[in-house]
Parts: structure tokens; C-alpha cells; sequence
């Protein structure tokens, strides 16, 4: 009975947020309640569940979206996103400007937000498509497969964080497998993949987006670079040093190691010295910049609501006993917690379009493989993430998103972006699958 409820409501999400068109928050809210008493948790309960379940989304997950956020305005806005661009697209030409340009979009995913850095590269790939005379959906596939790699495996993005602190994974290490699996997965889902468009016709991109005004002088690219992955290098090297130094030394036993990298900590530290670096460099004071804080955080609004939603919906899944039931009942079959969370995620993807949405339901569901011990949790994070990115199709707004700036039919739109999300997903599970031998 559980499961059949369970797909129900899930059926319900479908039917909201795909058909009627209802806004996520809603829809999630509004099935969460329905879930909660269709099993049985009576009206106390299932407003306990929800209430607990926003609160604990959010005690951690608010902070670390808001100052990605601020961080990732900052690089945009101080003009560090286009220098480091410059620098490591430069003069190329032909097919060798893929290369540069999926380099350049991995290093800008890691800070900015999926559809910040997704508006800011738009421009640039329409420009590299006329200057080298490729399809623009060639040379658009080997730059955005990196805002997807980075917005699905690795933090400060809202599903891996999210899926982190449910699992209760340690997001050092989060980050370090995100990059080991998001290597061959940009590698492969970019420019190999590209290559097989190479005879999809030339479209023209729809410019309808509006540039962000750079400052006259411009920072330094190797201050451009240091800024932009100072938190990703900080949990990098925490996790790195905790592997290596003596728990009983002072640097451990103080909590002084544990403080610096923390992720809150890291991203703090990043946005506060991306100020004061970049502002010094480009000649914009601090409260210039703190001036546009504001600006920076009003889109993780809407985010945060829906995380919230998705949250509630979660620990109704999770206090009523569903989740660890689908998964025993999963696990009656023999097969590996992280094709199970895969699964779980793949198909909440296929049917709700939302990465996101279908990453925050599926670790509700998929949380008691983490506390089975049975597979490491962060790569559970990862499964889970590579699977809310697999087959993305009509009704997910990324697929519409990258048809119109990039002028396609659907038909094209599903022969790039959608195999290009679809491969990504794959090698995310087959290296999930190949770390779990190891780790």
C-alpha cells in the first residue's frame, strides 16, 4: 500500500507541475499533505513531518545557497567569468575551440548557477559558432554539458548539497568524487559527443538576454581563477589533509581544520575575499558590491521554496516509513544501492522534467540506503544526482531553455541536449559503480 500511494502522489506531482502547470512549491506542498494522511499519519502528524522537514532542509542548505550565490555574482560582475573565458578560449579555431570553451564552462559552473552561468556563456557560444563556421548546437553541447555536470555532481549547487545533508555525506569528498566522475563526463557528453552534430544544419541563436555591465578595468586572471574555486579548493584540501594528519594533533582536536572547511566557512571566506580582491583590482568598492547583494540572492527565492517543498515532502516519505519500505522492498531484488538510488532518481526525472525536484524526492526515498552502510553516501549523492539529469525531454524547462537561445527544433533539441544529458547520467552511474570497488 505504501508504494501504491506513493506513486500516486508522485502521479500528482506529474499531473500539477507537468500538465496544469503549477508552480513546484505548490504542487510539492499540497501533495505532501496529501501523502501524509493517504498513509496514515493523521493531520498532527503529517504537519509535524512537513513543518520538520522545511526546517531541517533549510537550517543549513539557506546559508550555503546565499552565499553561492553572492559568490557567483561577484566573479559575473567584477568581469572574472569573461577574463578567465578570454584566457583560456583565446584565438581558437575550428573544433579545438570546444576544448577551450568546455574547459571554460566547467571552471564557471563550479561557482555560478546553473542558469546564470547558462546566460552568460549563451553569447559566447553563438559568437564561437559563427567565428569557426561549426553548428551552433555542436559547439553549444561542448559548453553547456559542464553547467550541467557541475549544477548535478558537485557543491555549491542546490541538488548535491541537498542530497549531502540528507545522507548525511561529507561534502569534501562529495566534491572530490564529483570531479573524478565529471572529468570523462564532460569529456565524453562534450566534445566527443559534439562531433557527431557536426552535420546538424546551422541554426541562429535568439539574443534575448541581457548583458551584464563589466567594469572598465578588469582583474587579473590568475585573481580571476583564485576567487572563482577558492571554496571548492578549501573542501578539496580539507579533505585531502584530514586523510593525512593525526587526529590527536592540535590542527584536528581544535577544530580549527574542521572550521576552515567547512562549507559555510569556505564560501564565506570565498565571497569575502573575491570582494575585497576583485573590487581592488577593478576599482569597485565594497559597498558598490555589497550594494548588489540583494539583487544577487532575489532569484534563490524561488529555489530555496521549492527545496523547502521538496523538503516537506521528504520527511513526510521518510517519518511515515515509506522510503525505508520501497527501499527493502528494492532490495529484494539483489541490486546495488547505487543503481537503486540511480533508478530512483531516473525516473523521477523522466516523469517530473525538474532536476532538482526529481533529486530532493528521490533522496527522501532513497535515504535509508544511506544509513543501511551498505554503499558510501557520497557516492549515493552522486548516483542520485547522475540520475535526476538522465533523459531530459519536453517537459523539463532546461530542454526549452537551451532549444530557444539556440534556435533548434525539438528534434534537434532531442538529438543534442537530450542524449548529451542522458550520457552524462550514464558515466555518473558507471562511475559510481566503479568508485564503490575502491572507497
Amino acid at each position: 500500500m505504501p508504494i501504491v500511494i506513493t506513486l500516486l502522489a508522485v502521479a500528482a506531482l506529474l499531473l500539477l507541475i507537468v500538465i496544469l502547470k503549477w508552480h513546484p512549491f505548490i504542487a510539492l506542498v499540497l501533495v505532501a499533505i496529501g501523502a501524509g494522511l493517504g498513509l496514515g499519519m493523521g493531520p498532527k502528524g503529517t504537519m509535524d513531518a512537513i513543518t520538520n522537514g522545511v526546517g531541517g532542509t533549510l537550517s543549513d542548505l539557506a546559508i550555503i545557497l546565499g552565499l553561492g550565490a553572492i559568490l557567483g555574482g561577484v566573479v559575473a560582475e567584477t568581469g572574472a567569468a569573461k577574463v578567465i573565458t578570454d584566457r583560456l578560449v583565446g584565438q581558437r579555431t575550428g573544433t579545438s575551440v570546444l576544448w577551450g570553451l568546455c574547459l571554460v564552462g566547467f571552471l564557471i559552473g563550479i561557482p555560478l548557477f546553473y542558469t546564470v552561468a547558462f546566460v552568460m556563456m549563451a553569447p559566447i557560444i553563438i559568437s564561437a559558432a559563427e567565428k569557426t563556421g561549426l553548428p551552433l548546437a555542436m559547439v553549444a553541447v561542448a559548453t553547456v554539458v559542464s553547467l550541467s555536470v557541475t549544477h548535478g555532481f558537485l557543491p555549491p549547487h542546490p541538488a548535491p548539497v541537498l542530497i549531502s545533508n540528507t545522507f548525511g555525506a561529507d561534502m569534501g569528498k562529495v566534491l572530490l568524487y564529483g570531479i573524478l566522475l565529471g572529468i570523462p563526463s564532460v569529456i565524453l557528453a562534450g566534445p566527443v559527443l559534439a562531433r557527431t552534430l557536426r552535420n546538424m544544419p546551422q541554426t541562429k541563436g535568439a539574443l534575448t538576454f541581457e548583458a551584464i555591465e563589466l567594469p572598465v578595468r578588469l582583474p587579473s586572471f590568475g585573481a580571476s581563477m583564485l576567487c572563482a574555486l577558492l571554496p571548492v579548493l578549501l573542501l578539496a584540501a580539507g579533505t585531502l589533509v584530514q586523510g593525512t594528519v593525526d587526529e590527536q594533533s592540535w590542527v584536528v582536536s581544535s577544530g580549527l581544520l574542521g572550521l576552515f572547511t567547512n562549507a559555510t566557512v569556505a564560501l564565506l571566506l570565498g565571497v569575502v575575499i573575491a570582494m575585497l580582491v576583485l573590487g581592488g583590482q577593478t576599482g569597485m568598492s565594497i559597498q558598490q558590491l555589497m550594494g548588489r547583494v540583494g539583487k544577487q540572492l532575489a532569484p534563490m527565492a524561488a529555489v530555496l521554496l521549492i527545496i523547502a517543498a521538496g523538503g516537506a515532502f521528504k520527511q513526510v516519505l521518510v517519518d511515515s516509513g515509506t522510503s525505508r519500505y520501497i527501499v527493502d522492498t528494492l532490495q529484494g531484488f539483489n541490486t546495488h544501492p547505487i543503481l537503486i538510488a540511480w533508478l530512483i532518481a531516473a525516473a523521477l526525472r523522466v516523469t517530473l522534467g525538474s532536476a532538482t525536484v526529481a533529486a530532493i524526492t528521490a533522496a527522501g526515498i532513497a535515504l535509508p540506503l544511506a544509513q543501511g552502510g551498505n554503499a558510501s553516501p557520497e557516492l549515493l549523492v552522486l548516483a542520485t544526482g547522475a540520475g535526476s539529469l538522465t533523459l531530459s525531454h519536453v517537459n523539463d524547462t532546461g530542454f526549452w531553455l537551451f532549444k530557444e537561445y539556440f534556435g533548434l527544433t525539438v528534434p534537434q533539441t532531442l538529438r543534442s541536449w537530450t542524449v548529451m544529458e542522458t550520457v552524462v547520467s550514464l558515466i555518473g552511474l558507471v562511475g559510481c559503480l566503479g568508485l564503490s570497488l575502491v572507497v
